[in-house]
């Protein structure tokens, strides 16, 4: 059965593409107000500030509108704005941190990483979850992965594209994403294991 919505969804983004190739100002309008909830988004999660997620959304749109010619529709639009605003808000994290040796040079994507805290979250009620304080938890685990799992993790998890166009936007392999976003969940549960612990622990005795 033809999925009517994603064909439509289609449909109004390859007009809105042309609509931008061909000058249209209300076009850009359109783009900005479309696209800029979602990829200020991934930016705040990527740099952990407001006002450079706000220079990263704003940097993507006028790079984006100035190579849309040479945009060649291989992606969806979608994604290759991800792409645009991933890349700059990885090179502001960069420029703030010049001095820091990255975690992903340490070691390749064919590592095994194995977490020692193996404390089981489903064993915490769901209210546990909406907590503002585990939230902001979750948040700053999050913004402390290293940079490429990072990125995999917010695009496939919190946004929600699929493999293939989380491919696309970071120029790597579908493999290469599912390897990451592996060690990123990886990742995520040894550092998030002793706050859920303690979380826990004292629901137990409370």
């Amino acid at each position: 059965m033809v999925n009517r919505a994603a064909t439509d969804e289609d449909d109004a983004e390859r007009l809105l593409l042309q609509r931008l190739r061909n000058g249209d100002k209300s076009a850009c309008a359109q783009c900005v107000e479309r696209y800029s909830p979602a990829l200020y988004r991934l930016a705040l999660r990527l740099t952990g500030d407001a006002a450079a997620a706000e220079d990263v959304v704003q940097e993507t749109f006028l790079n984006a509108f100035k190579a849309i010619d040479s945009f060649e529709g291989r992606s969806s639009l979608s994604t290759w704005l991800y792409r645009i605003a991933a890349n700059a808000a990885l090179m502001h994290v960069r420029r703030q941190q010049p001095l820091m040796v990255s975690l992903d040079d340490m070691f390749s994507d064919d590592d095994k990483l194995v977490p020692q805290a193996l404390f089981d979250w489903c064993c915490l009620p769901e209210r546990d979850f909406e907590a503002s304080e585990t939230r902001a938890e979750l948040e700053r685990a999050i913004r402390e992965l290293p940079e490429k799992l990072r990125v995999v993790f917010v695009l496939r998890e919190l946004e929600g594209l699929s493999t293939d166009a989380t491919a696309e936007a970071l120029a790597v392999s579908p493999d290469v994403v599912k390897t990451r976003l592996h060690r990123a969940r990886l990742w995520l549960r040894e550092r998030l294991s002793p706050y859920f612990m303690d979380r826990a622990l004292a629901g137990k005795e409370g």
